[in-house]
C-alpha cells in the first residue's frame, strides 16, 4: 500500500483546520454577543430573570488574538507535528506516527484551551460561571478526536494489526452495553454479589419493606459490649463497605472486636414510589438503631454513616434528640454533608426551578431511576468515567479489566420520588438541616445542636461529590467532642483504603483544634503515611465499652436469622 505524500497530509490538515475554525466561529458567537445566550441557557426556566453575563471587550480581544496566533502557528507547521501535550488521551506513539491524527489532536487542544479561557473570562455570578465552565468541559470531553475512529490513530492501528477484529469486538461491546443500559467500566461477568463481593459472613436478622439488617459473625473470641451499626448511602448498594476481604471495612471492623451490623437498602420499585424522607428516617435508620440495641441487649450503640447515609444518620440523631432519646453513643461520618453550604460542582444542577420541576414530576410519587443518577455522577468526571470506556470498549474493542469498585459503581439503585424531592429542597437548595427548627422530620423540628455526642468526621481531599470543605463544615455544626481527619484521594478511594496496603496518607491535627475554616485547620495538620482506618479504630474503641464473650448465634429473641448474608435486597438490580 502506497503511503500518502506529505502534500496530501498538509492539504487534509488544512481542510480539517478550516472545518474546525468554522465550528469555532459558531462557538464564539454567544461570547461575542455578551454571552447572553449562554447566561440565559444556564438559568432554568421559571426564574425571575436571567443573570447578567458578559466579557470585558479587552479580555475578549486578548483571547481572540491569542487563539489566532496559536492557530496560525499550528497551521504553518501543518500535519505531522507531534502532539507532545501531556494529555494521556494522545500519549500513544501512534498519534505522532499519523500526521492527520497528530494535527487533529493539536488543533483540538488549541480550540479547547481558547474556549476554556472564554469561560474563565465570563463575568457573572459564581453559579452561572460554574455552569458555563461545566458546559465547556462537557463539550471538550465529548469532541476530543480520540472519541472518533476517523481520528483515533491508536484505534486505527489496532484495527490494522488485528485485521479488523478489534472493530468487530467493539461493535459487540456496543450492542452488549446498549442491552444492559450503561457503559461497561469493568468485566461485570466476573463478579457476583455474595460470591466474590459482599462476602463477609453474617445473617439477616430483620427486614421490612425498606431495608434488611445484617448481623456479621464475630471473628474474635471477645467483642466490645457496645455494638456497631453501619448506615450506607441508599443511593448505592451497601457492599461498597464490603467489597472483597482485603478491602472490606466491614471485615476490618469485625476483626477489631466490634459486633457489627449493616443496613442493606431495598432497591425501590413502584411499590415504594411514594416513600418519603420521613419514612426512611423513622422506619429505616431509627428502626435499625432500635433493632441493633435489642438484638445485642445494649441500651446504646456506635453508628457510622457514609455519604447520604451519614446525612440520614445525622437527621435521625436529631429526631431522637428532639424526643429526648440518646441510643447512639458515638457517630462516625464518612464524606458526609450536614451543612450543604459548599457542595462543589453539584451546585450547578440545583436551583429553585429545577427542584420545583422535580417536585412536580415525582414529589407525590414516582421513582428517580438509578441509571439517571449514575449518569449524572459520571459526567462530573467525563474523561475518566465515560469517554475513556467509550474509546476502549467500542473503538479499540477492549474488555475492561476486572475491578470490584467499578462493578459496584455500575450496580445502581432507584430512589423514591418524594424522598428525592425532599432531599433536594431541604439540603442542596435550602440547607435547612443546619437551621434549628427550619426542617421538620418525623414530626420533630430538627436541631443538630442537640446531637451532643462524640463524633469522628472524615473527608477526602480530592472528593468531587462531597468536597473536603463540605465534609469539614460538620465540625462547626455538631456540638459534641469531635475528631476530624482528612484522607488523600476521592470520594470512594479515599474511604476504602485498608491499612494492609499502606497506600495514601491522612492528615490530623495533634492539638485537636477545629477552627472555622478548613484552610486554617490545614495550617496545623500533620501528614501521616497510610490509611486513616487505624486512627479511626483506636478512636472507636474508646467508645465501645468493655469486652465480653462473642455471641455464638445470630439475633436474639424475636429477631432470628432469616437468611445468610448478604441477604436478598442487595441482589436486586435496578
Amino acid at each position: 500500500m502506497t503511503q500518502p505524500s506529505p502534500e496530501f497530509w498538509t492539504e487534509a490538515a488544512q481542510k480539517l483546520q478550516t472545518t474546525m475554525a468554522e465550528n469555532w466561529a459558531k462557538a464564539m458567537q454567544p461570547f461575542q454577543a455578551g454571552v447572553q445566550s449562554a447566561g440565559a441557557s444556564s438559568f432554568a426556566a421559571g426564574a425571575e430573570k436571567p443573570p447578567e453575563v458578559h466579557i470585558e471587550p479587552e479580555k475578549l480581544q486578548a483571547l481572540q488574538k491569542e487563539y489566532l496566533e496559536q492557530a496560525m502557528a499550528l497551521w504553518s507547521k501543518g500535519a505531522g507535528h507531534p502532539t507532545q501535550s501531556g494529555d494521556k488521551r494522545f500519549a500513544n506513539p501512534a498519534w505522532d506516527d499519523n500526521p492527520l491524527a497528530a494535527f487533529a489532536a493539536a488543533a483540538y487542544q488549541v480550540n479547547s484551551r481558547a474556549l476554556a479561557g472564554l469561560a474563565d473570562a465570563v463575568e457573572t455570578d459564581p453559579k452561572t460561571r460554574n455552569r458555563i465552565r461545566f458546559a465547556v468541559e462537557q463539550w471538550a470531553a465529548a469532541t476530543a478526536p480520540s472519541n472518533f475512529l476517523a481520528f483515533n490513530a491508536e484505534a486505527q492501528k489496532k484495527a490494522i494489526e488485528t485485521q479488523g477484529e478489534s472493530i468487530a469486538k467493539g461493535l459487540q461491546n456496543l450492542l452488549h452495553d446498549m442491552q444492559q443500559g450503561h457503559v461497561s467500566m469493568t468485566d461485570e461477568s466476573l463478579f457476583e454479589v455474595g460470591k466474590n463481593v459482599a462476602t463477609t459472613e453474617g445473617a439477616v436478622v430483620f427486614e421490612n419493606e425498606l431495608f434488611q439488617l445484617i448481623e456479621y459473625k464475630p471473628t474474635t473470641a471477645k467483642v466490645f459490649e457496645r455494638p456497631f451499626l453501619m448506615v450506607p448511602p441508599c443511593i448505592n448498594k451497601y457492599y461498597i463497605l464490603d467489597l472483597q476481604p482485603e478491602n472490606s471495612l466491614v471485615r476490618y471492623a469485625v476483626s477489631q472486636g466490634h459486633r457489627t451490623f449493616m443496613v442493606s437498602w431495598r432497591n425501590p420499585d413502584a411499590s415504594l414510589s411514594g416513600k418519603t424522607w420521613d419514612n426512611y428516617i423513622e422506619d429505616a435508620v431509627i428502626k435499625a438503631i432500635g433493632v441493633t440495641c435489642e438484638v445485642s441487649n445494649s441500651p446504646s450503640i456506635n453508628a457510622l454513616g457514609f455519604c447520604v447515609g451519614g446525612t440520614m444518620l445525622g437527621t435521625a440523631l436529631a429526631v431522637l434528640a428532639a424526643r429526648g432519646e440518646k441510643p447512639v453513643a458515638s457517630a462516625t461520618f464518612l464524606t458526609t454533608f450536614l451543612d450543604f453550604s459548599d457542595t462543589g460542582i453539584m451546585d450547578i444542577f440545583i436551583d429553585e426551578a429545577s427542584v420545583r420541576a422535580r417536585e412536580k414530576e415525582m414529589g407525590q410519587g414516582g421513582l428517580m431511576k438509578g441509571k439517571d443518577l449514575s449518569s449524572t455522577f459520571s459526567f462530573l468526571r467525563p474523561n475518566d468515567l465515560l469517554w475513556n470506556y467509550v474509546v476502549g470498549n467500542y473503538l479499540k474493542g477492549e474488555t475492561p479489566p476486572p475491578f470490584d469498585l467499578l462493578y459496584w459503581n455500575s450496580d445502581s439503585t432507584n430512589l423514591p420520588g418524594p424522598y428525592y424531592a425532599w432531599y433536594l429542597r431541604n439540603t442542596y437548595l435550602e440547607n435547612n438541616l443546619i437551621k434549628p427548627g427550619q426542617a421538620t422530620v418525623c414530626g420533630e423540628p430538627l436541631d443538630l445542636g442537640l446531637v451532643d455526642i462524640p463524633v469522628y468526621i472524615y473527608g477526602s481531599r480530592e472528593d468531587h461529590i462531597v468536597p473536603i470543605g463540605g465534609a469539614y463544615a460538620s465540625t462547626q455544626v455538631l456540638p459534641g467532642k469531635k475528631r476530624f481527619v482528612m484522607g488523600a484521594s476521592g470520594h470512594i478511594a479515599g474511604v476504602i483504603n485498608p491499612p494492609a496496603k499502606n497506600k495514601r496518607s491522612h492528615w490530623i491535627r495533634a492539638d485537636g483544634k477545629l477552627p472555622k475554616t478548613l484552610d486554617t485547620w490545614l495550617q496545623g495538620a500533620k501528614e501521616h503515611p497510610g490509611s486513616w482506618w487505624t486512627d479511626w479504630s483506636q478512636w472507636l474503641q474508646t467508645h465501645a465499652g468493655k469486652e465480653k464473650l462473642a455471641p455464638k448465634t445470630y439475633g436474639r429473641g424475636k429477631y432470628k436469622p432469616l437468611q445468610p448474608a448478604p441477604g436478598s435486597y442487595v441482589k436486586v438490580r435496578a
